[in-house]
């Protein structure tokens, strides 16, 4: 232990030279790098050295923002249920000083038939749900404060995870708005949470969370996590513009479609140990036939322009004008590193308009 706790030291001290770019947190005092370190694969497919080695190596990159989730290791299942936030919390213990270092981001569940493990799978976004939930996500990460903690997905019946054309349910709607935001701003006030941000939500929720934070003086939302990238590029339709304009902007999650546009799984394959390999749940948006075709394409452009596949997809989310950070996430430290160091990558004119022809021949295959 004390050798490990030397060491994180000097790669702390001597960090390598990074070119890490910050951005504001909305309109909070938080200035967060432009990639964050995405953790749901710990707990279940990276190991607990392994997560401590990508946390280390990330803040020696420049990288300062964290997150996670109280649902999270990925794919879930109830023996790996707040197994990441606990891995994160162990590493916070053994590296002291680690925590002021770190903006760290969490969620709370909503809720979900297939999560009856979590608060019988009926979680709300109310004062009381909230409270237990916050309670023990601190515990697990062992500190007394969230940076930011956001709402997974609405309490409410929304097309989100792929699901395409709106049913309107008012009988699903759940807690009121109004009330979840009073609701934080309780353990705002409390001190156990700084800022509060949403995930999988809807142009109109963001818009409703705001114009309701603003009538009522309290809290607002400052930023959403959403899926962003080559195969799915929804976001541009309602919400890039009220990120730009309402200082609310994207955390992109799934930038490589969970690993889909490395083109590691084209022609079928499955390699071990990858997402695909484990995943247990019924649905995948990801394994669907316009995004073969749509991947082969991106891989086959970032090698005519002498790119990796992977660095030419996440350097397309980070020049994005309404995206706040980029939420990375590794199974390897080769893979951490390729894609930090995506932050280097400058993509053409060139290269840009021929992403945006094979988006408009085949666009959005994973919604």
């Amino acid at each position: 232990m004390q050798e490990e706790l030397h060491n994180f030291r000097r790669v702390v001290t001597y960090a390598m030279e990074s070119n890490m770019q910050y951005r504001p947190l909305g309109t909070s005092a938080l200035r967060v790098s432009h990639i964050c370190l995405g953790t749901m694969t710990w707990g279940r497919q990276n190991s607990r050295e392994d997560a401590f080695a990508q946390m280390d190596y990330a803040l020696t990159r420049g990288i300062n923002f964290f997150d996670t989730a109280e649902m999270y290791a990925v794919p879930p299942n109830e023996n790996t249920y707040g197994k990441t936030e606990e891995i994160i919390g162990e590493w916070f213990a053994a590296r002291p000083g680690a925590r002021a270092k770190v903006i760290l981001a969490s969620k709370i569940a909503g809720p979900s038939d297939f999560f009856t493990y979590i608060r019988g799978g009926k979680s709300k976004f109310n004062r009381a749900n909230i409270r237990e939930a916050l309670d023990n996500s601190l515990r697990r990460l062992k500190t007394d404060e969230i940076d930011l903690y956001q709402l997974h997905w609405p309490e409410r019946s929304v097309n989100s995870f792929g699901k395409l054309g709106y049913t309107h349910e008012p009988e699903l709607d759940g807690t009121p708005l109004l009330e979840t935001l009073e609701a934080l701003q309780g353990e705002i006030k409390a001190g156990r949470i700084r800022e509060i941000g949403l995930s999988n939500e809807t142009p109109w929720g963001v818009m409703e969370f705001l114009r309701l934070a603003e009538k009522h003086n309290l809290p607002r939302m400052q930023s959403v996590q959403n899926p962003y990238n080559l195969l799915n590029r929804t976001y541009e339709v309602g919400l890039a513009e009220i990120s730009i304009r309402a200082n609310c902007g994207l955390l992109a999650y799934s930038p490589l479609g969970g690993g889909t546009l490395s083109g590691k799984y084209l022609g079928g394959k499955i390699p071990p140990g990858s997402r695909r390999s484990v995943e247990t749940r019924p649905w995948n948006r990801y394994a669907h036939p316009r995004n073969e075709a749509a991947t082969q394409a991106y891989v086959d452009l970032a090698r005519q322009h002498g790119l990796d596949p992977c660095q030419m997809a996440l350097a397309f989310v980070n020049q994005q004008p309404f995206l706040t950070s980029n939420i990375i996430g590794a199974t390897t430290m080769e893979q951490l590193k390729m894609d930090i160091d995506a932050i280097n990558v400058t993509l053409s004119p060139e290269v840009i308009q021929a992403i945006d022809a094979i988006h408009h021949h085949n666009p959005n295959p994973a919604p």
